[in-house]
């Protein structure tokens, strides 16, 4: 994954989650058969999995924790980009694929409750995401470790490919975009979020839901309508200083029950037709589009400096930015 993120200051804050629902469903109820598509995107690092798989490679088989701590520090002081710092972690790697894999097995711990979550979403035809900056081959080899490949294959991965030699003496990114990110997760939610649009035949919008934990899950996250940020880490803590809605987790056992909620909620009050009952007017603006070429249109209808970044971040981005608590996230 990648370098860490910019320490934020300690807030002492009212809590601003949304409230939790007194909604229950057992377990067993698997399928609602509600009309609105949902589509679910979810960072891997400290959401998924509890530990970071990039920082476990580096600190075993890389430039070591003193070294990646200098190199986080180098971004959050914005000396250098996040994908050009990135590039040295991976590059630091000398350890053949397996051999290195071998040390997340015995580290990672899984959500004890996202396997009853990802088949919840299964049986709601619910497709579900990962987005991460992290590298795909090693997010797919872990889910198809601790889920099965069977399961496993049924999840997107959203991530960044790889060039790994066999003697394992050279790691190289294939970033997915052009841009100090390497892969800006805002622009691949929008991505998919215009070809959901384009899938519903009735004009039918879909609703965007994102699960997180660090402030580098911020920009795909203020595109959602619905955020989970887990409880006690730095999305939270963002979230309760700018006071962005958001609803609060401990596991996939909460965000199940606050989605199911959600799915008939919208259902009593829209019947899935036109906008979601839970709907982001910002996030509404990329629903909007879909082509680069409506840019300046959009620019020139919100001409704050903060909306024209926020609306175009390849040609309004700014090198020092705050990332996540997470490299892969």
């Amino acid at each position: 994954m990648a370098p860490s993120a910019t320490a934020l200051p300690e807030v002492t804050v009212k809590d601003l989650s949304v409230p939790r629902t007194s909604f229950s469903l057992t377990q067993n109820e698997q399928s609602l058969d509600t009309k609105r598509r949902i589509i679910c995107f979810s960072d891997f690092d400290g959401t998924i999995f509890m530990q970071d798989t990039g920082h476990i490679l580096f600190d075993t088989h890389g430039c070591g924790s003193a070294r990646r701590n200098i190199l986080d520090q180098q971004i959050h002081n914005g000396e250098r980009s996040f994908r050009e710092v990135s590039e040295e972690m991976w590059g630091s790697l000398n350890v053949p694929f397996d051999d290195g894999f071998e040390v997340m097995e015995k580290t990672l711990e899984i959500d004890p409750d996202f396997q009853t979550f990802h088949k919840f979403c299964v049986a709601n035809r619910i497709p579900f995401n990962v987005i991460s900056a992290g590298l795909k081959p090693i997010l797919r080899k872990v889910l198809d470790t601790f889920l099965g490949e069977e399961e496993s294959s049924q999840i997107e991965i959203i991530a960044n490919e790889a060039e790994i030699t066999e003697d394992g003496s050279k790691w190289k990114p294939i970033w997915r975009h052009d841009t100090e990110l390497g892969h800006d997760k805002e622009l691949s939610v929008n991505e998919a979020r215009a070809e959901a649009a384009l899938a519903c035949e009735d004009g039918t919008i879909p609703l965007i839901v994102f699960i997180g934990d660090g402030v580098s899950d911020l920009p795909a996250a203020r595109v959602a309508d619905v955020l989970f940020a887990r409880k006690g880490l730095r999305l939270e803590e963002y979230c309760i200083e700018n006071k962005i809605p958001y609803i609060g987790y401990d596991t996939f056992a909460d965000i199940e029950r606050e989605i199911r909620h959600i799915m008939i909620e919208d259902e009593k009050k829209t019947q899935g037709l036109g906008k979601p009952a839970r709907f982001n007017p910002r996030a509404n603006m990329w629903r909007r589009v879909s082509s680069k070429n409506a840019v300046p249109r959009l620019v020139a209808a919100t001409p704050s400096k903060e909306e024209k970044m926020f609306l175009w971040p390849e040609a309004f981005s700014e090198l020092k930015k705050s990332f996540g608590d997470h490299t892969g996230c």
